[in-house]
């Protein structure tokens, strides 16, 4: 039994997410960010998992056109993770949506609450720092056992029908929204020159291809979707926008987030199978 999990993770969340999956799986699971660009022979995997953050309430564009260019397939099982901020929206119904178009057989998926890395809602006092809950984290390992229940029935070749994939009645309701929105949330970007290193981290961070550097990183307004990752993840703290100066910041999952979702801990049992 091999196991394929593409991900993408803005600032971090999400990959923890499914490296914490991976470790409890007790199989061999190869994680592939899908920013790295690698090329995969996905015929080689009997299974393959899908996580992705919420954006405005649906897919990242980066992961939805990723999705689009796989090769077709017959039926071949798969699973979702979606990790949110403030509420998942339409993400899992679009994935599932998005995969069975591409011939995927999506079994089951799960949304998991994290902290929020959209500096605008931090801003508001809404960052949920402390998400996600302890029941939360118990639904979520409840998920990883039936993932692994399912994996030990494909493994056996038994036939399995696509699963329903959860949505919430107030997430059913909600809109996604467009790209020009975040971009006009986002506003200008700019660059403070007595701040910046000229490291690159935002040139080669960036998913959509919007930033050149020319000694200091320049703009492409027409390319950037207003993800946040630039300014996020920027070392110095140099990028900001017309809004935003100065913070807030999410730079990455803290030291209590890592432990929440370490792999060697021992305070969630996680996996009791034979």
């Amino acid at each position: 039994m091999k196991v394929l999990i593409y991900y993408y993770s803005a600032t971090g969340n999400t990959k923890l997410v499914c490296e914490y999956l991976a470790g409890h799986m007790c199989l061999p699971i190869d994680l592939v960010d899908i920013i790295d660009g690698k090329t995969i022979d996905i015929d080689a995997y009997d299974v393959v998992g899908f996580a992705s953050p919420t954006d405005f309430w649906g897919i990242p564009k980066v992961f939805a056109a990723f999705i689009e260019g796989l090769p077709l397939q017959k039926e071949k099982p798969a699973f979702v993770v979606n990790t949110f901020g403030a509420r998942g929206g339409k993400t899992l119904h679009l994935l599932d949506k998005a995969l069975t178009l591409r011939g995927f057989c999506v079994l089951v998926g799960h949304s998991l609450r994290m902290p929020e890395n959209y500096p605008p809602m931090i801003a508001r006092g809404m960052g949920a720092e402390s998400a996600p809950s302890p029941k939360r984290l118990r639904k979520f390992d409840t998920f990883i056992r039936n993932v692994r229940v399912l994996l030990d029935r494909v493994a056996n070749k038994e036939r399995i029908q696509k699963g329903p994939v959860p949505i919430s009645f107030i997430d059913r309701l909600l809109p996604t929204r467009p790209r020009s929105s975040a971009r006009k949330y986002m506003g200008q970007k700019f660059v403070d020159e007595a701040l910046c290193t000229e490291c690159g981290v935002c040139h080669r961070d960036c998913p959509y291809h919007a930033i050149r550097m020319e000694l200091k990183p320049l703009f492409d307004m027409n390319k950037c979707l207003g993800c946040w990752r630039c300014y996020n993840r920027c070392p110095a703290h140099a990028i900001y926008t017309q809004k935003y100066r100065g913070g807030p910041y999410y730079a990455g999952p803290n030291d209590l987030l890592k432990e929440k979702f370490s792999v060697g801990t021992q305070k969630r049992d996680v996996l009791q199978l034979g």
